[in-house]
């Protein structure tokens, strides 16, 4: 089963991958990832979402955690969290290959309703296990569609609730489970990380987050490290860098306009904490980012 999911992503990476990599598909929630060699560090904020590996293997780390995976294993992210990954195999007649659902928190908590009570897991964001023959069916039956691009609107829905509902009985179950459970402490954390990233910029109020969160401040300050494996501040502070990088490599921005938009007031302060984020004061890195996207230039 799994071959012939690998052999239907491939082939429609082939044919529609851009050149970083991503090839969109025309139902909202897939999208494939390839890459023909190991890449360099990649900093992103990742959405709750569950990656299928089909080839390649990959590391990702987040706070103190390091999860290396490959083929046939399934990465869950189940909560807003920056990451720094990196494609550690991948070849031109072998690439890494990935196939990236979106996990859709309206329809889990809807199945979680509708198959009752069950434990739920709401400890660490990030999840490596193998993926379950189910889930790799399901998978394969949505992809097929794209074959025939008529079936996709009227077949997409109940392929997508089915993928999700195999996604919740599996071994990720109880952890993407408590993104459905009204009033759990991932619920109450996401309320609040969503309030970060959507004013990350501003000046951060942490007892505000925790009113958001409906939690004591001591309660939040525990629960959010737990989740996250970050606190309040240091996450805004990842947020703040990544978004930052993204500005002067994927913009063009000045270093002083890409510190002074994502929220800082002294360029030095950015430079200093740019560094011991990326590795690089932010000059050397956009320069060496760009020479390894483009290395005849």
């Amino acid at each position: 089963m799994i071959q012939l999911l690998l052999e239907t992503v491939r082939r429609y990476a082939q044919a529609h991958a851009n050149g970083t990599g991503v090839a969109q598909t025309p139902i909202p929630c897939l999208t494939i990832i390839r890459e023909t060699a190991p890449t360099a560090l990649q900093y992103a904020i990742n959405k709750p979402l569950v990656a299928l590996v089909l080839q390649g293997s990959k590391r990702v780390t987040m706070g103190s955690r390091t999860f290396d995976f490959g083929a046939g294993d399934s990465l869950l992210i189940t909560a807003d969290v920056p990451t720094i990954s990196q494609i550690t195999k991948a070849r031109l007649d072998a690439p890494y290959l990935a196939l990236i659902v979106d996990l859709d928190l309206a329809l889990i908590e809807g199945l979680v309703v509708e198959i009752g009570f069950s434990p739920f897991a709401a400890d660490i964001p990030i999840r490596v296990d193998r993926t379950e023959t189910e889930v790799t069916d399901a998978a394969l039956r949505l992809m097929r569609l794209l074959d025939r691009p008529a079936s996709v609107p009227i077949l997409q829905s109940q392929l997508i609730r089915e993928l999700h509902y195999w996604l919740l009985s599996g071994r990720h179950g109880g952890a993407i489970r408590a993104l459905g459970v009204v009033d759990s402490h991932a619920l109450r954390i996401a309320r609040s990380v969503a309030l970060i990233r959507d004013h990350f910029a501003r000046p951060l109020r942490v007892e505000h987050l925790a009113e958001v969160a409906k939690m004591s401040l001591s309660s939040f300050h525990e629960h959010f490290r737990t989740i996250t494996s970050l606190s309040p501040l240091q996450f805004q502070k990842q947020l703040r860098l990544i978004e930052a990088r993204r500005l002067m490599l994927a913009e063009g921005e000045m270093i002083s306009n890409a510190a002074y938009a994502v929220g800082y007031e002294s360029i030095s302060q950015f430079t200093r904490e740019y560094g011991r984020m990326f590795g690089l004061p932010p000059a050397r890195d956009i320069k060496a980012a760009k020479t390894r996207m483009n290395p005849a230039a």
